[in-house]
């Protein structure tokens, strides 16, 4: 008889999401973002019957372990319609296990127990987590009353024998004035841009500006506290001087509160891990929460922290928390041994070639090819990329973090300058400032990168060197960096394929690399959404395997 539990776990919140396991295998794991195509889409009551159960695979079965995270009051709230949407979605097995755990909690599992560390020290900073009751981690139970204070960052020491917390940051609600790393970043982005999700840009814009020009002060740390200045605080609230294309914002403004946020940011997170580090005295360190998509932070943690090797999931926010629940079902409610380690991020479930036939069928506006084999398919590649044409590349199970890493990516040749204008202007139709990100083989990337480590997930900032730097126009940021994807021996071969061909073709073994979605949409998830998108952008191909997809009317080169 098998015992190998199945479980599920849910993210209810912010960046909502799910993963199926069976034992260590994953099954899938996927943000509700790309079933719904909303954006940052949040978890509500009906998610299971509205848009998992009829999407991904797996879930008429039954259920061993059920493991959920929640983290606004308006999700507590709502526990009575979770708990009825999951009596008459799921069949679970007779005698299933469940529990709530707390968002830190999650993140955690998330990033320490799939981790290459027998031994770490952990920290997870975002923006506000669970409330917090004594600091207890996790719950049973169908209720449970919110308390007044909020986790804003959370500190390990984690082994495979156990977990023990060092200390939390915590809001409290009553005292009004907000606190914390990842708040500061929030209030940062919402002074600069509106809308959710939108930190990468001020990380993208901060090296147009002095981070002095302002006179700002650093953020207030003590210990394992982060405390936001009344400088900050005041000049937060001015949004109409520094919201970005505002009437009212000059460039120059809105550059120098980016740089300034971002330096007060970095200077703060490197303090937390030095005290971390003296606290526990650990080789390495793990690092979760929406502070951890920061990449420029993260290569600053590598090159100037004691820790000898730094780790972050390809989900490190939000998203990611689901894997965690999962994780946590499987090692603390079954007893099991989590072997589930990150070594891709590909954890979508797979496609069909039927929906792939499917989606290309009757379209009259396209030439479809089918290469023979995955060689002749990457030189047709290579001839479009090196003649200066943009590619459009789906394959295989999609990338459940926010990184495209050549599942769901856009291609192009990052010798030519003018094509980063040209993506972000006409293909992504977003803000010019923008940098767009490499992709190397992991063995040749020291050549053109000082680079620390290996970056399997696009998480570092890493210089590229001066005497390269002229040759990869399209990749390298005004500061000199890029935020690359290394790809190793054992790593996708159809990437390895077409960056060993581009450097047969052109000495040069880099391709830039950016996600595959239209403007304010998330990353295409299906042949379908990948057909439809290619249809509506500038692309000149879509490399969809078997077949390679061009347009009977080409779009215009870039300039």
């Amino acid at each position: 008889m098998d015992d190998t539990p199945v479980v599920l776990g849910i993210n209810r919140t912010q960046d909502a999401s799910i993963c199926l396991m069976q034992g260590s295998h994953l099954a899938w794991a996927i943000q509700k973002e790309r079933l719904t195509r909303r954006k940052h889409h949040w978890g509500k009551p009906g998610d299971l019957r509205d848009h998992y159960l009829p999407r991904l695979p797996g879930l008429d079965r039954p259920i061993d372990i059920v493991v959920e995270c929640f983290s606004s009051d308006e999700e507590f709230k709502q526990l009575p319609l979770y708990e009825e949407e999951l009596a008459a979605s799921l069949a679970l097995s007779r005698g299933a296990r469940r529990a709530r755990i707390s968002h830190h909690l999650a993140h955690l599992y998330s990033v320490f127990h799939p981790s290459p560390f027998n031994e770490a020290a952990v920290m997870v900073i975002d923006g506000q987590g669970s409330p917090v009751a004594d600091f207890t981690e996790h719950w049973s139970g169908a209720a449970t009353t919110p308390g007044d204070w909020r986790e804003v960052s959370s500190f390990y020491a984690a082994s495979r024998d156990g977990v023990r917390c060092i200390g939390k940051q915590v809001w409290d609600r009553d005292d009004g004035r907000l606190v914390g790393l990842g708040m500061f970043y929030f209030l940062l982005t919402q002074a600069l841009f509106p809308g959710e999700g939108n930190e990468g840009k001020v990380m993208g814009l901060a090296p147009y500006g002095d981070p002095r020009a302002l006179g700002l002060p650093p953020l207030e740390v003590e210990g394992m506290a982060v405390g936001i200045p009344s400088a900050w605080r005041s000049l937060l609230r001015e949004r109409g001087r520094f919201r970005f294309g505002g009437a009212d914002a000059r460039f120059t403004d809105s550059a120098n509160l980016a740089a300034a946020g971002q330096r007060a940011f970095e200077d703060a997170l490197l303090a937390l891990a030095h005290w971390l580090y003296r606290q526990t005295g650990a080789e390495h360190l793990c690092f979760a929460g929406g502070t951890a998509l920061n990449c420029s932070a993260n290569e600053r943690l590598l090159r100037e922290t004691p820790f000898r090797r730094v780790f972050l999931p390809p989900a490190p926010s939000d998203a990611g928390t689901a894997l965690g629940c999962a994780i946590y079902g499987l090692a603390e409610l079954a007893g099991k041994r989590c072997d589930f380690r990150w070594s891709a991020d590909y954890l979508g479930p797979p496609p069909q070639l039927s929906d792939i036939e499917a989606a290309l069928d009757g379209a009259s506006d396209f030439i479809v090819e089918q290469p023979g084999g995955r060689d002749a398919l990457c030189a047709r590649m290579l001839d479009l990329l090196c003649s200066g044409r943009v590619v459009g590349l789906y394959q295989g199970r999609s990338e459940f973090g926010p990184r495209a890493l050549g599942h769901r990516s856009i291609l192009a040749d990052p010798r030519r300058e003018r094509v980063r204008d040209w993506i972000n202007a006409r293909v992504k139709q977003r803000e010019w400032f923008r940098p767009l990100a490499p992709v190397v083989p992991e063995e040749r990337a020291p050549v053109y990168f000082d680079l620390a480590g290996a970056s399997p997930f696009m998480q570092f900032a890493a210089p590229v060197r001066p005497e390269v730097a002229p040759m990869l126009p399209a990749i390298t940021h005004v500061d000199g960096t890029a935020r690359l994807q290394t790809v190793g021996p054992a790593d996708d071969p159809l990437l390895r394929a077409l960056l060993a061909g581009f450097e047969v073709r052109t000495g040069v073994p880099v391709l830039l690399n950016t996600s595959f979605n239209g403007k304010d949409e998330p990353i295409v998830e299906t042949p379908f959404e990948a057909v439809a998108a290619f249809r509506q952008m500038p692309l000149h191909a879509l490399a969809i395997p078997p077949f390679l997809v061009t347009k009977r009317s080409e779009p215009e080169l870039p300039a």
